[in-house]
Order: structure tokens, then C-alpha cells, then sequence
């Protein structure tokens, strides 16, 4: 498998909409391949196509804790079909937004169905922290980084760290 480049703020490519995926083929599954073993290397939960540079409504997420506890999804076309009335509030972080954190609210709970590796389309119940990092990547497929969720002033103060980060680093 190979490490792919993430992205990070504000590169134009991670506010872009995402397209939907026809059939998940060969090259497709060693996308997600290739997303997990980055995201694990990085280390992440989660990992949407668009943070390395893929504009495919792709993500792949797991939360486990411990190497051997893994239980990685791979998710085609992922869409919130119902949310619960009860939110929660995470610390989020975000590979992309590397070294900023910041209150979201989001749904405590969703019901999200998907196209899986199989081609056919499945749904997953998630509460509490999965919830919530699948709300986060299927954001990263409209456009949306979680420093949206917070106020412009907030927001545009990270977003100015990132582009001096980058300026510096050149």
C-alpha cells in the first residue's frame, strides 16, 4: 500500500463538492487501501478522498484505540438518512487543520447508508464518537472543513496559522 499526501488548509481542493462514486472497482478499493494505511500512519480516525486530492465521495473511518482492536469502514456515496433530536460536543481535530482543535456540535447519533466494497448499499447506526467522525469526513465530501462549524473570527485565526505555516515551510 502506499502513503498518500494530505492536504491541509487552505488548499482550494478540500472546498471543492465531491462527486458520487458509479461502482467501487479495483483502482477504488486501493484508494481506500492506500486512505486507511495514511490515515493510521498520520494518526487519524478518519479520513475523507478529497484530503488527498481525490474529489470522490470516499471516506474510511476507524475509531478503534488499539491495532488489534481495528474495525476499519469503507464508505462509497455516504449519506445521512436519519439524525437523532440530541447532540453531542467533540474536541474535533482534522488531518488537514493539523495542530487546531475546536468545539462542533453535531447529532448525537445517525443512520447513514452507504455503498460498500460489495457494491451494494448498506446502512450503519453510529452514536457518540463515531457519529461524529463520520459527519466530519462526509462534510470533507461538500466542501466543509469542521472550522466552518465555528465563528468566522475563530475560523479565519486558524486559517491564517495554516497559510503562514505553509510560507514558512517553503
Amino acid at each position: 500500500m502506499a502513503l498518500l499526501e494530505i492536504l491541509t488548509a487552505p488548499d482550494p481542493r478540500l472546498i471543492k463538492k465531491s462527486a458520487p462514486v458509479e461502482r467501487i472497482d479495483d483502482k477504488t478499493l486501493r484508494l481506500m487501501d492506500d486512505m486507511l494505511d495514511t490515515m493510521y500512519e498520520a494518526p487519524g480516525i478518519g479520513l475523507a478522498a478529497p484530503q488527498v486530492g481525490v474529489l470522490s465521495r470516499i471516506i474510511v473511518v476507524d475509531i478503534a484505540k488499539d491495532e488489534a482492536d481495528r474495525a476499519p469502514l469503507r464508505m462509497a456515496n455516504p449519506e445521512i438518512v436519519w439524525v437523532s433530536d440530541d447532540d453531542n460536543t467533540y474536541e474535533e481535530g482534522c488531518l488537514s487543520v493539523p495542530a487546531h482543535y475546536g468545539n462542533v456540535t453535531r447529532p448525537r447519533a445517525v443512520k447513514v447508508r452507504y455503498l460498500g466494497t460489495d457494491n451494494q448499499s448498506h446502512e450503519i447506526e453510529a452514536d457518540g464518537l463515531l457519529a461524529t467522525v463520520l459527519q466530519h469526513e462526509m462534510d470533507h465530501l461538500d466542501g466543509i472543513l469542521f472550522i466552518d462549524h465555528m465563528s468566522a473570527l475563530k475560523r479565519n485565526m486558524i486559517l491564517r496559522k495554516l497559510l503562514k505555516t505553509k510560507k514558512d515551510a517553503r
